[in-house]
């Protein structure tokens, strides 16, 4: 085969956008230094990826699953894992969310919401506020 078209490899891919993504991925591989599984003919990175996936000598499979891992945000853990350490703030969030839910909740704060109130725009201008007056 000399040269290779998408039609080529549209059998063995049917999503055009799909093999265009998954082809691109085979091409860095083989950037980074990855085996070729087909002769390279002076051909470069992309034509060799398109031709290995014609000649189906790689796992489209695996380099679709290995596409999604790399564009993964959140790295996944073992279910073993049984603990989840909350944020800062996550559990008075979680009380108030419950109160939401249920007005009536009894739920026991661990602080004094005197001490975490805010100050007033008018403590922080230091200007007196009505209540002083």
């Amino acid at each position: 085969m000399a040269r290779v078209t998408v039609e080529d490899c549209i059998e063995k891919v049917a999503n055009r956008f799909e093999l265009v993504m998954v082809a691109a991925q085979r091409a860095r591989r083989i950037g980074t230094g990855a085996p070729l599984t087909i002769d390279r003919d002076n051909d470069k990175n992309p034509v060799v990826a398109l031709r290995e996936i014609a000649d189906e000598t790689i796992a489209v499979e695996d380099l679709k699953e290995e596409l999604t891992r790399s564009h993964q945000r959140i790295i996944a853990q073992d279910e073993d894992d049984d603990k989840v350490d909350l944020m800062d703030g996550e559990a008075e969030w979680n009380a108030m969310a419950a109160r939401k839910i249920d007005p009536d909740l009894d739920i026991d704060d661990d602080e004094d919401e005197d001490d975490d109130s805010e100050p007033s725009l008018e403590d922080m201008a230091g200007r007196p506020s009505s209540d002083d007056e």
